[in-house]
């Protein structure tokens, strides 16, 4: 009774989930989207939210984003970090907040009920466990975690559709499929993690899967692709090849063979014919990653690390990419040889070297993407990339 009585006090409450300190770590993606739009296990982090609270969240994010993402506040609100992924006892304690408690974990807030940021009055430790992304690449290293905690909450209590007899599977109590769903002649092993297919999606003749995998809405496997898990596929990609524990945001393409592995793609982005990526040194050292909070490399404490792909980039036939790349917005690569391990937004070229995207050049690219999926590129998504375009004029800069 005391559980439905939280569950009910929450439906009426106003959510705002806000981008955490470490919201640079998460750039390129973070810069044309708040973090809780970032996709890790089958939902975003609002979706995830959303699912566990029963309520609608709004984002408090960077004023250029806020636009696309207005904040809607309330005389109740419920402050939530946007780094934290819903745990049991996280949603618990979050749901026992009075007006003017906050949770703090370690040396952070990451929860409070308040009329507004300024009228915060007590704080409850919280040191139960949890995720708590910082990364970008985090969102592939726990994209098993999240993928297994996901599978069960959007699938309690619901029937799967049937699989086809031309679908061989392994565990299928783990195999979830949505609606809508096609199937050629498949290999569908969900033994080592959980398997989601979702509405209207495809997975073609001669694919292979080892779990976990989600594969988004209107997504599709073409024929003869390669998955291990755990990989997030998310809403209407088009995926071949070979591909391990990465995750994809939605509406990109890596069509084609070529590896991809512990990677995360942004939105809107197109790899090309066997674009591979290197996941792991030669020397099987450290992975360091490009961060734009220390404008350096950092030590990841990774041994596998991919490629970090913002929106709307692109890259042409036979690309390689090096062990721990990370390429901005808006960028064009294309040329033999490996490109360098940091490309800034708006970039144009390769191996060989790179010039400046011109701006209309390339919001004109974005839209003729956008339009061949039914959707419009809107006057905030061109706002949007327009700030990125004059916010990253300096790392061009060096050419």
């Amino acid at each position: 009774m005391e559980g439905f009585f939280y569950f009910y006090a929450m439906s009426n409450m106003n959510v705002i989930l806000f981008d955490g300190p470490d919201r640079v770590n998460f750039l390129p993606l973070s810069f044309t989207r708040p973090l809780a739009e970032l996709r890790v296990g089958i939902l975003t982090i609002r979706e995830k939210w959303e699912f566990h609270l029963k309520s609608s969240c709004s984002a408090l994010t960077e004023d250029y984003l806020q636009k696309k993402y207005p904040l809607i506040t309330t005389e109740d609100n419920l402050w939530i970090d946007a780094q934290c992924l819903p745990a049991r006892s996280l949603v618990s304690a979050v749901f026992k907040l009075k007006l003017g408690q906050g949770l703090q974990w370690k040396d952070r807030i990451i929860a409070y009920r308040t009329v507004n940021r300024e009228s915060l009055e007590e704080l409850i430790p919280f040191d139960e466990e949890f995720v708590y992304l910082q990364h970008t690449y985090d969102l592939f290293r726990m994209n098993e975690l999240a993928l297994n905690d996901d599978f069960n909450l959007v699938t309690f209590g619901r029937q799967s559709a049937q699989l086809p007899d031309c679908v061989k599977t392994t565990n299928p109590d783990q195999i979830f499929v949505e609606p809508g769903a096609r199937f050629g002649h498949a290999i569908l092993n969900a033994s080592t993690g959980p398997i989601y297919i979702g509405k209207n999606a495809e997975v073609m003749d001669g694919c292979m899967v080892r779990g976990g995998l989600s594969l988004g809405e209107g997504s599709v496997l073409k024929m003869g692709a390669k998955i291990y898990g755990s990989t997030t596929i998310g809403p209407h990609c088009k995926v071949g090849g070979e591909v391990n524990n990465s995750v994809l945001l939605g509406y990109s393409n890596k069509g084609h063979d070529g590896f991809l592995g512990n990677s995360v793609i942004g939105t809107w982005c197109n790899l090309g014919a066997d674009t591979n990526t290197s996941n792991l040194k030669n020397n099987y050292e450290e992975v360091k990653l490009w961060n734009y909070g220390s404008l350096n490399f950092a030590k990841t404490g990774l041994q596998f690390c991919g490629l970090m792909l913002g929106d709307h980039s692109k890259c042409g036939i036979n690309t390689m990419f090096n062990t721990g790349t990370v390429v901005g917005v808006s960028a064009n690569i294309f040329g033999s040889g490996f490109p360098r391990n940091f490309v800034p937004s708006y970039s144009w070229g390769g191996h060989s070297g790179f010039q400046e995207f011109n701006f209309s050049k390339a919001l004109s690219v974005a839209k003729a993407v956008m339009v061949r999926r039914g959707e419009t590129l809107t006057e905030l998504d061109t706002d949007i990339l327009k700030h990125v375009f004059d916010q990253t004029i300096n790392f061009r800069s060096s050419y």
